[in-house]
């Protein structure tokens, strides 16, 4: 299997890495500066796809990982945080950059039998949990979800699954040390995830640990 995954330097992303690698899968991994045996891509500029396109020619794709994110305005203040700059990065990234990701790798998932796309979002896309703040996150990570019950519904009829998911709160640089579960724990309970989406699941909204989360 051949599998793609963005933001793959650190935390989430390299995890999942090395263990598919271990698994005897063959990785693509990114990050916004490349090396280290990962190609560079910075999801918020389109130019930065052709690099990657290039790199990878017509070599089909079984699965895509969408994890490139940041969470910029932890404490910002609503009064006078949250600054139109901060809205701008985050969406280019945890939005747009997906949908670019996705786009660019098309020729590659449909010359794969069954090929599968994981969006990783967060808990906090959800209508039901707003206790306040991280305005931004929040919003962009939303609309990561609705961008991939949308894709579901137009790749499924190319066999193209395409499933949501919440990590859990991990503890990486974006999570902090007080977070719930390790790296390994969401690495192993996403990896379970991702192997059992297919076509009936697709448009999916699961947490790491296989639970459906409400939209």
């Amino acid at each position: 299997m051949h599998v793609v995954i963005t933001g793959a330097s650190r935390g989430i992303g390299a995890e999942l890495a090395k263990r598919y690698r271990a698994d005897g899968h063959t990785v693509t991994g990114t990050s916004r500066r490349g090396g280290g045996g990962l190609v560079a891509l910075d999801v918020t500029r389109a130019e930065s796809f052709e690099d990657l396109a290039a790199h990878l020619g017509g070599r089909a794709v079984d699965l895509v990982v969408c994890n490139a994110g940041i969470y910029p305005d932890k404490g910002q203040a609503l009064d006078t945080g949250y600054p139109a700059s901060m809205w701008a990065e985050t969406f280019a990234t945890n939005v747009t950059g997906v949908f670019l990701t996705v786009q660019a790798l098309l020729t590659n998932l449909r010359a794969a039998q069954g090929a599968r796309i994981a969006i990783i979002s967060s808990q906090m896309a959800s209508h039901t949990r707003a206790p306040g703040g991280s305005y931004i996150y929040r919003a962009s990570k939303a609309a990561a979800l609705n961008l991939g019950r949308n894709l579901a519904t137009d790749l499924a009829p190319e066999g193209i699954a395409v499933g949501i998911y919440h990590p859990g709160w991990v503890r990486t640089d974006m999570g902090g040390d007080a977070a719930d579960i390790s790296v390994d724990e969401a690495a192993e309970g996403l990896i379970a995830r991702f192997d059992a989406l297919d076509k009936a699941s697709t448009g999916c909204f699961q947490t790491w640990d296989g639970r459906d989360y409400p939209y």
